[in-house]
């Protein structure tokens, strides 16, 4: 039975909240999106002001990848960029990334049904 609890992100003027998009090479998108399910796992599971880790491609334009993310504040997140796990997604996928941008945005509403989404390959 699909667990019914409804998590409320806090709102707290504190998080920090990015989102990332890039365009990644096409002939290394697997390897790429493997890379980064691996980094964005970790970092889930091991960083606890790491809130929220969302990654999704265009179905339309599969090399245009856009992740989203949420840090418990700014400290949180100058954290996760010194971790072993993030500097081995930056170096192993610097060549695979041909454009980033970050955007920092402001929630208006984050709400999510439990903590575990479908995933994909």
């Amino acid at each position: 039975m699909l667990g019914l609890s409804i998590t409320t992100f806090a709102q707290d003027k504190r998080q920090v909240v990015r989102m990332a998009k890039l365009e990644i090479d096409s002939s290394q998108l697997d390897q790429y999106k493997a890379m980064l399910k691996e980094g964005i796992e970790t970092a889930v599971r091991v960083e606890p002001g790491v809130l929220t880790f969302y990654a999704v491609y265009e179905k339309d334009h599969p090399t245009r990848v856009t992740v989203f993310e949420v840090y418990a504040d700014q400290s949180a997140y100058e954290t996760h960029l010194q971790t072993a796990h993030f500097k081995k997604y930056k170096i192993g996928t610097q060549n695979m990334v041909k454009h980033l941008e970050l955007i920092e945005v402001s929630p208006i509403a984050l709400e999510a049904k439990g903590r575990s989404c479908a995933k994909s390959s």
